[in-house]
């Protein structure tokens, strides 16, 4: 029921109207690509539901551009597939590939705190991704674990950064930097009273 929930809550607007048509183009694209995966794989909603935990009706409503999923059910969808989390948002191009500052569309978790925007075209590397996050004022998200063999980088750009995982915690400030296993749970926290930015760099094992 949550996922089913998650998945029909529309992405928030941004700076202008532009962005409507951004998060519609993404909506798309999303939608494409998960049917081609799935289908490549010779998997069913019901069999994708299974493997991601997301739900066989949020999933629909996915493929069929009735939701813009939020950045959370991305995530599980990337996983159930066995894909990396770029391959559900762009395709890969040939030669030199730009992708420009108002271009990149901006996701959010369910609850708006955690904001994420890639910074590198999607499917420029197969192996690496990278991401600027911005979580809001005393804002905690919590992570699913990603595929295994996953590992994480993350770098505080401003503000602070407590970062969970496996039970220990890591506190980091400003030009600190953590890298964990990101194939189990983990959580990000702002403990203080204004926003923070982090760079999120996410290695797939070869």
């Amino acid at each position: 029921m949550e996922d089913d929930v998650a998945a029909r809550k529309p992405i928030r607007p941004l700076a202008g109207p532009g962005d409507d048509v951004g998060a519609a183009d993404l909506g798309r694209r999303v939608a494409e690509n998960l049917r081609q995966r799935r289908k490549a794989r010779g998997m069913s909603l019901d069999d994708l539901a299974r493997s991601s935990g997301v739900s066989r009706a949020a999933l629909s409503q996915i493929e069929t551009c009735k939701s813009n999923p939020t950045v959370s059910v991305l995530w599980k969808v990337a996983v159930g597939l066995g894909v990396p989390f770029a391959e559900l948002i762009g395709a890969p191009r040939s030669g030199a590939m730009v992708l420009r500052r108002n271009d990149a569309q901006v996701l959010r978790s369910a609850d708006g705190k955690l904001e994420s925007r890639p910074l590198a075209p999607a499917g420029a590397s197969p192996l690496v991704e990278l991401y600027e996050l911005r979580l809001g004022a005393r804002s905690t998200h919590a992570s699913e674990a990603h595929a295994p063999g996953t590992h994480e980088l993350l770098v505080v750009l401003s503000g602070q950064l407590k970062m969970h995982v496996d039970g220990e915690t890591y506190e980091l400030g400003a030009g600190d930097s953590v890298a964990f296993a990101a194939d189990r749970p983990h959580t990000y926290e702002n403990p203080v009273g204004s926003e923070a930015r982090y760079h999120n760099i996410i290695v797939y094992e070869r």
